[in-house]
């Protein structure tokens, strides 16, 4: 069974075709047309899945990883940054267009999937997911099976209060966990303490390593928060491993300092969770969206 994944994102569109081993047997990105609306997008969407099955020579079941999830409520999606597509029948109407089923998720919970399934957390029985990029997010996989919730909202830890008189967050609250472990969030905290507002989450990872001493001060607060933030996701899930994804995740700091902070703060005597880089990097996302679909 050939299976194809979409992964939407704000800027770009990707798809691959993979087979029952994993194998990804093609792929093609786009740009995502969101000034041009939905409409466009779903269409977008519908060309580049003729493309791959053309290329694959096959009709192809079709899954789509996107940044928000389906109301349990209203059946529409919701939480996207591609906003036109908020309140929108986004999966109805791209089943019209398909004219078959298709199965969408969350993309942070389309990465915990491809990650627990043949990534770096393949084999272990509870994985959470991780993604430290432009926002935080999360998924959890349970057996190999993806664990969404009554409301589709497992796994969202970005959206809980980590420090309450914190920066405002755009879901209406302050101090979210997002607002600091994100990229922006770092470059945010960085410039607070006097340093220079044009550097980004990677370049003051750079000058902390090069003995900046304003830079390696906010790593330190990062690194901190960092062990506050994932203690409480232990506390409550007890994962067997916990992959990071997302650009934040090649830091290499938070694999062994970040670790001690994340033990420091664990109700337990020890730290057994493994905390890893993700394997399949950018195509995590991808990658799940075909896992959808269960060979």
């Amino acid at each position: 069974m050939l299976r194809i994944g979409i992964d939407l994102g704000g800027t770009k569109t990707e798809g691959i075709v993979m087979n029952d081993s994993g194998e990804i047997l093609a792929r093609e990105r786009r740009a995502t047309p969101q000034a041009d609306g939905d409409e466009a997008i779903l269409a977008n969407i519908r060309d580049l899945v003729l493309e791959l099955e053309r290329r694959a020579g096959a009709s192809c079941r079709v899954g789509l990883g996107t940044p928000g999830a389906i109301s349990t409520k209203t059946g529409f999606l919701k939480n996207s940054n591609t906003v036109c597509l908020n309140g929108q029948p986004v999966k109805q109407d791209l089943e019209k267009l398909l004219a078959r089923e298709i199965r969408i998720a969350n993309d942070a919970n389309c990465f915990a999937l491809s990650e627990a399934l043949d990534g770096a957390a393949q084999g272990e029985s509870v994985v959470f997911g991780v993604i430290l990029g432009t926002g935080v997010g999360g998924g959890i996989v349970v057996n190999s099976q993806l664990l969404e919730g009554a409301q589709h909202i497992a796994g969202e830890w970005g959206h809980n209060v980590l420090e309450p008189d914190g920066p405002p967050c755009y879901c209406g609250k302050r101090g979210c966990v997002e607002t600091f472990l994100s990229g922006p969030g770092l470059a945010r905290d960085f410039a607070a303490l006097g340093g220079n507002a044009s550097l980004d989450a990677p370049a003051i990872s750079a000058h902390a390593a090069q003995g900046d001493a304003l830079a390696e001060a906010a790593m330190q607060r990062y690194l901190e928060r960092f062990g506050r933030a994932l203690s409480v996701v232990i506390n409550i899930l007890d994962p067997d491993a916990i992959v990071l994804g997302g650009g934040m995740s090649n830091i290499a700091r938070l694999y062994t300092e970040g670790r001690e902070h994340v033990a420091r703060h664990t109700f337990n005597d020890e730290l057994r969770t493994r905390i890893l880089p993700n394997r399949h990097g950018d195509s995590s996302g991808v990658r799940g969206a075909a896992q959808l679909w269960p060979v």
